[in-house]
């Protein structure tokens, strides 16, 4: 039988050192002998990389090259014992950049603001809301599109949900989480007509803290109805690295994209309770995007060849993440055309654009690394007839009573990321099942295996499931202490098995759903290893559960291309918002951890080289309140951001 200590004491000589996560610590023998043994193999797993054949175009040698310049940013952003990824040694507090983006001169059009979600109707028309846990299984009746429901998308997905104030501090809280609540993230609707709001297509700018839109331009009334069936409008993402990299340093692409996966969960529910679909088109290649929403107005950012630091507003620009296609359910199938699509994009640079981007920070420093595998991870555009409609496929219950009869407007309004957790809450088994099947990317009724993305809300990615969890169990009543891996696309079981260490069990836990597939690695108590790996983070032990995202890495890089390693991290994120969003829904809570040691999480559960890899860590449990902390209403608000 495999328990957790033999797994414990392998790792416990080199995880006694305790310091600040922005310091190196000083290396010891352990670490060094840990670290040799990792470097041995990397370098093993560079060594046996297929080269390739000599006859080879000059185009598969190009992506070889942006392969390798991922493999290259993933494994330099790492954290080990010995050493952290490269980031600033103290936070430049007066070059904090500003979290809010204002497009200077262009028209400003509020939104309307919502009834509370505590209110009894919260909907215009009177009709009951939703009740979070039902839309996993159905949709309610398509909203029409109006100045009312678009209000209420942005307010229920990218809007302000409180102010926070302690001392002389003022902080505003987002309905979409973000990493050191730095919000890299921006937000575009493409759009046409809409009842009460505008009276012709447009492009705009979501500004959250007016919770308006800023109209950037005009655009040709056929674009929506010669490639779009009536009823459909667009939202589009876009990143400002620099933002999370004032921060977090190289290790900040990676954040980024968390968030991009948050913010597209948080538009599906959102879109989920108004009874609309949403569908990421990405068969549209970096420059669509970037005319898209008007994001080649920014100037060329030349990336230097090393890290540097001064003044270089250029860094500010904004890099195209995706589109999202939001349409009504219940729709007959329809197919998007990305030649005709590509077509009609590109007369956008002629179009006249609004406003001008605001300077966010006074001096700035350029990671380098970040911008060049940036480069190598544009997507290229795939000119194809994409189905849009899939069957909707219910995440199953199990144990309906686990949650609080929260409506969903509730729960995304109100999630919030714990900062401690109490390191007492209990959970019971049958509400940790409950969770893990909302987790599940394919629903279940099928009779299919787990491997495409069929349910809310990982049916707006357009790709299979690339990313599976092993939990921490440290608080789950009837269930033993000990460490379990969820397989989230079962092709991959017999691969994981493989690669694995040869003692995990892989059995089924007692009271398993036969539909679940969870299984049972090793017993034993995993507090201070999880603990230890989460970069030594108490969040990481004292709640219910935590777990390790691992996703399917150079597999599937080599399979797609190199422009999936952002979108491994999009799934991350919108995996992460099922968890931060099922917390809530029964009454605790939960928050994303970026900062953990990569190998010795992969060491821990025995896999070798880059074909599965740890992405993003999550804690579940009871927080701790902090009660020095104020809160206020979203808006008006205070109207500063200090």
């Amino acid at each position: 039988m495999a328990e957790m200590p033999l797994l414990h004491h392998r790792l416990a000589l080199s995880l006694h050192h305790h310091h600040h996560l922005l310091l190196l610590p000083p290396p010891t023998t352990t670490t060094k002998r840990l670290s040799q043994r990792i470097l041995k193999i990397t370098m093993s797993t560079a060594a046996s990389s297929h080269s390739p054949p000599i006859h080879q175009h000059s185009l598969d040698q190009q992506q070889q090259q942006q392969k390798d310049q991922v493999l290259r940013y993933h494994n330099q952003t790492k954290h080990n014992f010995n050493n952290y990824a490269r980031g600033p040694y103290g936070l430049d507090w007066a070059n904090q950049p500003n979290p809010f983006r204002r497009y200077v001169s262009s028209p400003l059009l509020p939104l309307l603001h919502p009834p509370s979600p505590n209110s009894p109707a919260t909907t215009r028309d009177g009709s009951p809301p939703p009740l979070y846990h039902t839309v996993f299984n159905s949709l309610p009746s398509p909203k029409p599109i109006s100045k009312t429901t678009i209000s209420q998308l942005f307010y229920d997905s990218l809007a302000l949900s409180a102010w926070k104030t302690t001392g002389f501090s003022t902080w505003s809280l987002r309905v979409n989480p973000s990493s050191g609540n730095l919000h890299p993230t921006e937000a575009y609707i493409i759009a046409p007509p809409i009842d009460s709001l505008i009276d012709h297509s447009f492009v705009a700018h979501y500004a959250p803290k007016e919770h308006g839109l800023e109209i950037r331009t005009e655009i040709p009334s056929g674009f929506f109805p010669k490639i779009f069936p009536k009823n459909c409008f667009l939202i589009g993402f876009s990143s400002i690295f620099w933002r999370e990299a004032w921060k977090y340093g190289e290790r900040a692409f990676r954040y980024c994209n968390h968030d991009v996966g948050h913010a597209i969960a948080a538009v599906s529910m959102a879109a989920a309770g108004l009874g609309w679909e949403v569908k990421v088109l990405d068969g549209l290649g970096y420059d669509e995007l970037e005319k898209l929403m008007g994001l080649d107005v920014f100037p060329e950012f030349k990336i230097p060849s090393r890290p540097v630091k001064g003044k270089m507003p250029e860094i500010e620009f904004e890099h195209p993440d995706c589109v999202l296609l939001v349409f009504p359910s219940g729709i007959s199938d329809f197919g998007v055309d990305y030649k005709g699509l590509s077509l009609a994009i590109s007369q956008f640079s002629t179009l006249e654009w609004k406003g001008k981007p605001n300077l966010l920070s006074k001096e700035h420093v350029c990671w380098d690394i970040i911008y060049r595998t940036a480069e190598a991870t544009k997507n290229p555009l795939n000119i194809f007839n994409q189905s849009m409609v899939a069957p909707f496929l219910g995440s199953g219950d199990i144990s309906e009573s686990s949650y609080k009869g929260f409506s969903l407007r509730e729960v995304v309004r109100k999630r919030r990321s714990a900062v401690d957790m109490d390191g007492s809450t209990t959970m019971a088994r049958e509400t940790f099942y409950q969770i893990l099947l909302h987790c599940m990317p394919s629903g279940f009724g099928s009779g299919e295996k787990q491997r495409k993305q069929l349910a809310l809300p990982f049916r707006t990615l357009s790709w299979d499931c690339e990313v599976h969890a092993a939990l921490f169990v440290h608080r789950v009543v009837g269930l033993p202490k000990g460490l379990y891996f969820l397989v989230r696309n079962e092709e991959h079981l017999d691969d994981l098995r493989k690669s694995t260490r040869s003692e995990f069990k892989w059995t089924k836990p007692d009271g398993c759903p036969d539909e679940l597939p969870l299984y049972e690695l090793a017993k034993g108590d995993c507090r201070e290893l999880s603990k230890r790996l989460s970069c030594h983070q108490d969040i990481a032990s004292d709640g219910c559960f935590s777990l390790g995202m691992v996703a399917h890495l150079e597999p599937t890089l080599h399979e797609k291309g190199s422009w999936m390693y952002p979108r491994l991290f999009w799934e991350t994120g919108v995996l992460g918002q099922v968890l931060y969003l099922e917390a809530h829904a029964v009454g605790i809570s939960a928050t994303g951890i970026g900062c953990f040691f990569d190998d010795p999480v992969h060491e821990v559960l025995g896999v070798r080289g880059s074909k599965y890899q740890s992405l993003y860590h999550f804690t579940v449990g009871g927080p701790v309140i902090d009660k020095r902390i104020m809160s206020l209403p979203a808006y008006p608000g205070p109207g500063v951001d200090a």
